[in-house]
């Protein structure tokens, strides 16, 4: 409960963000409607990024930060993006809703699907191998399932990747 309450405090400040540069792209640079938001919603998204990484999922930054902030684009950047350019068209392009109050209906639509996104695939928590049973095997008896070594071994190659991922 806490963690949705810090994503959704993150959110909060990111809709500033998005609104800002939206209304700023739109309003004041007069860009188009679509390619604003486009713009607006990247803005949010890597202010969003450095936020939750360093307070909403503080506890959860193992491996490299470039690895998690493809995560970050790959998953909440696709969702945020899609979202809002297909509600845009909608409530804007044909529903001629004002462009601000549009763009907040679909950051609100986008919310819960980004939360799970972010929790699940970006900052997932970090597998220790002494928190998987190990159990003993009748000899013989065929691998059915992986061993806390094995698991340890995946995860430390998943932390390599991240390394080098990040330059390190």
């Amino acid at each position: 409960m806490i963690r949705w309450l810090k994503f959704n405090a993150v959110g909060a400040m990111g809709i500033v963000v998005q609104l800002a540069a939206l209304a700023l792209l739109k309003g004041g640079l007069r860009v188009n409607y679509m390619a604003a938001t486009a713009l607006a919603v990247e803005f949010a998204v890597l202010h969003n990024f450095a936020w939750h990484e360093r307070w909403t999922w503080r506890d959860r930054g193992t491996g490299g930060r470039i690895g998690r902030l493809v995560r970050f684009h790959l998953a909440n950047g696709v969702v945020s993006i899609v979202v809002n350019l297909v509600l845009m068209r909608v409530f804007v392009g044909q529903m001629h809703w004002p462009y601000l109050a549009a763009n907040m209906a679909a950051i609100a639509a986008g919310s819960v699907v980004n939360f799970l996104a972010g929790d699940r695939l970006v900052f997932r928590p970090r597998i220790e191998a002494s928190t998987i049973p190990s159990q003993p095997r009748p000899k013989g008896a065929v691998d059915s399932a992986p061993s806390a070594a094995r698991l340890e071994d995946h995860h430390r190659v998943a932390l390599l990747v991240d390394d080098v991922s990040d330059g390190r």
